[in-house]
């Protein structure tokens, strides 16, 4: 049996779970009650599965430093390599599953199997799913792809369904065909028939067999993705690999899923039936199910004082909400923005996201604090011409040798010590030292200590825009070759 590999595709930004989810932090870096992420609940079930050494990571390339501390802090002991395949932007499934598939057959041998994983969600049951995917590595082992098919428990109008073909083994099936997400009546029939199957979206085969579906499928996609490879670019190091993937061929390969390319339409699919304790987590109403309720039905995360309140979620972990008279919403604030809905409507939430993300809102991309391959920095206040920020540098961080056109910078340190170039200057500033930087000098920001570096910055002048940044060098790969040389 080939060895099995577990791919996780980390796309998508989960509109339906703004403000949480963004476009910059989107859904799979969600924490659940247990302040765990989903993308390290996927990684942790992913390594514990037998014989696996190997996990591939399909990634955008702006969340990949975020993505990489994420899987390092489960990779310690008895870890295993990590390969990331960093997406330019998004295409879709169908891309990067090819790319991943190709990159696995001429890496590590085209019998090796895939086992592709969503990032973004939730199985409960370990035990449940390790049996599934052996089940699962039996079919791919015969060519076939194999893909997970839940056992409804419920009439759910928000997945597509599988319908059971003709029974190939134990517990395995044909696949009849793939089925949209039907209406309330339809998906009754699906549940009281029998023969109809939650689509998990997660699929195991032979890196050889995806591509020969793929060649005779969709040559499109197989092709866009077998140029990118050519053109792209390889780091190795410390047990991990960084493939940037090439952005103007990446960017031609046609948007669409790994469903309507290739499994709708393959006559080599299967399906193994199964309950994992699975939920896609795809509206709030399924985070609020995630805790228990008290005695009114009311599930909360932070301080509340309730008066007359029934079956709620609450979500306000920063600051005290009161409620009075209120039955069944969903209430999930953050720094900076507030949701208000329904409950039955929390679907719909995903109306919101997009409104905002028309409107070129900064609060459908961003929080208020925003992650970077060296920290974090978090806007505290901001107005006509000036902006205070919290910018926290973890030891060995290095911002890049930078200059802003319109801009000027004061940095103050309140801990740790940072080593700052300055123009023409570099010297260290202790702990309640600043400087101050002009528009148009170069500077850079480093911590060569063992602590976190935080500083204040405050900045002034007549555009304070994230893209008034000029750099120079940077040691995380943001500069482009051409602006090096």
């Amino acid at each position: 049996m080939g060895t099995l590999i577990p791919c996780i595709i980390a796309g998508g930004a989960g509109t339906r779970l703004w403000p949480v989810s963004r476009e910059a932090v989107p859904k799979p870096f969600m924490r659940l009650p247990d302040g765990e992420s989903l993308l390290q609940k996927t990684f942790k079930r992913a390594k514990a599965l037998p014989g696996v050494e190997r996990i591939v990571t399909v990634t955008n390339r702006e969340v990949f430093f975020r993505t990489l501390d994420e899987h390092r802090l489960f990779n310690h002991k008895e870890p295993v390599a990590l390969d990331f395949l960093l997406e330019p932007v998004g295409r879709n499934t169908a891309p990067a599953i090819a790319v991943a598939a190709l990159h696995i057959a001429t890496q590590y041998g085209s019998d090796a199997q895939l086992l592709v994983l969503p990032a973004d969600h939730l199985i409960s049951d370990q035990a449940a799913f390790a049996a599934a995917v052996a089940t699962a590595q039996s079919l791919a082992e015969q060519g076939l792809l194999a893909t997970f098919g839940l056992l409804p428990n419920a009439p759910e109008t928000g997945f597509g369904y599988i319908e059971k073909g003709k029974a190939i083994g134990e517990n395995c099936f044909e696949v009849a065909r793939f089925v949209e997400k039907p209406d309330l009546a339809t998906a009754q029939g699906y549940l009281d028939g029998g023969q109809h199957l939650w689509n998990a979206g997660m699929f195991c085969m032979r890196a050889s067999a995806i591509i020969e579906q793929l060649e005779l499928l969709a040559p499109d996609v197989l092709e866009a993705a077998r140029t990118c490879l050519a053109l792209s670019t390889s780091k190795i190091g410390n047990g991990e690999l960084q493939l940037e993937l090439d952005s103007t061929t990446f960017a031609l390969a046609p948007d669409i899923s790994i469903d309507y390319a290739v499994m709708e339409r393959s006559r080599q699919v299967a399906v193994v039936p199964c309950q994992l304790g699975w939920s896609d987590i795809g509206s709030w109403l399924a985070v609020r199910e995630l805790t228990a309720a008290d005695a009114n039905g009311n599930r909360c995360n932070g301080e509340t004082v309730l008066h007359d309140v029934s079956n709620c979620y609450i979500d306000s972990p920063r600051r005290v909400v009161g409620a009075i008279g209120l039955d069944n919403l969903i209430i999930v604030d953050t720094p900076d923005a507030l949701l208000i809905a329904d409950a039955t409507r929390s679907q719909d939430v995903r109306l919101i996201a997009q409104e905002l993300k028309r409107q070129d809102h900064d609060a459908y991309r961003l929080h208020r604090t925003v992650t970077r391959p060296w920290g974090t920095y978090t806007v505290l206040e901001e107005g006509n011409r000036f902006k205070i920020k919290r910018i926290v540098v973890r030891p060995g961080g290095s911002l890049s040798l930078q200059m802003h056109h319109h801009r000027s910078e004061h940095w103050i340190v309140v801990s740790g010590m940072a080593k700052v170039t300055n123009d023409d200057r570099e010297f260290l500033l202790d702990t309640n030292e600043s400087t101050f930087i002009k528009p148009g000098r170069v500077h850079r920001l480093i911590n060569s200590g063992v602590i976190d570096l935080v500083m204040i910055e405050v900045q002034s002048g007549e555009y304070l825009g994230e893209d008034d940044i000029v750099r120079f060098t940077d040691i995380y790969g943001r500069v482009p070759e051409t602006v090096k040389s």
